[in-house]
């Protein structure tokens, strides 16, 4: 005969796949955050606006890559904590939702979370991302001509050609007809 987990046992389960449900949502709403913000700033930067923009958008995106990485370790704790909870002959306590026991575990080390090949790729595009275009913007700056060419094009006369910052930031050449 199979032993059927209790009603107690089973809202337990609940209640954790509750909370690793919400972190995972969390994580979620941190990443559409950073790539939403990135996406401005490095729009503004690559505008010509203000090259500074590109380096404060990749200190925005190492805040965001800490935050979801806390995350992603409170989800990876809870999972640990759901694992031992389901079994049978469980030594946790029933409707416990501490996940101290689970702190030395190699699984949920803060570098290991941090690093991990999905938060890895996502907030290391958006750091390169921001660092090449820290760099074009810098140099492409560095010459001091307000009506220099920026990497943008305008359509004048049915081609494309560079517009320069002050078309684009002062009359409507840049926008395409």
């Amino acid at each position: 005969m199979t032993d059927f987990p209790s009603d107690g046992r089973i809202k337990h389960l609940e209640f954790i796949q509750s909370a690793i449900t919400r972190l995972a949502g969390n994580s979620f709403l941190a990443k559409g955050w950073a790539l939403t913000a990135s996406a401005a700033l490095y729009g503004l930067a690559a505008s010509g606006s203000n090259p500074w923009l590109a380096l404060a958008a990749t200190g925005l995106n190492v805040a965001f890559w800490w935050l979801d990485g806390y995350f992603l370790r409170q989800e990876r704790l809870f999972r640990c904590l759901y694992n031992d909870a389901r079994k049978p002959d469980s030594a946790v306590e029933p409707f416990s939702m501490d996940t101290r026991p689970y702190l030395g575990d190699p699984y949920t080390a803060p570098r290991k979370v941090t690093m991990s090949h999905t938060l890895l790729v996502f907030y290391g595009a958006l750091l390169v991302t921001g660092v090449a275009i820290s760099i074009v913007t810098f140099i492409h700056d560095s010459d001091g001509n307000k009506d220099s060419p920026v990497p943008a094009l305008s359509m004048a006369a049915g081609q494309l050609a560079p517009a320069t910052k002050s078309e684009m930031l002062c009359n409507s050449s840049a926008i395409v007809r």
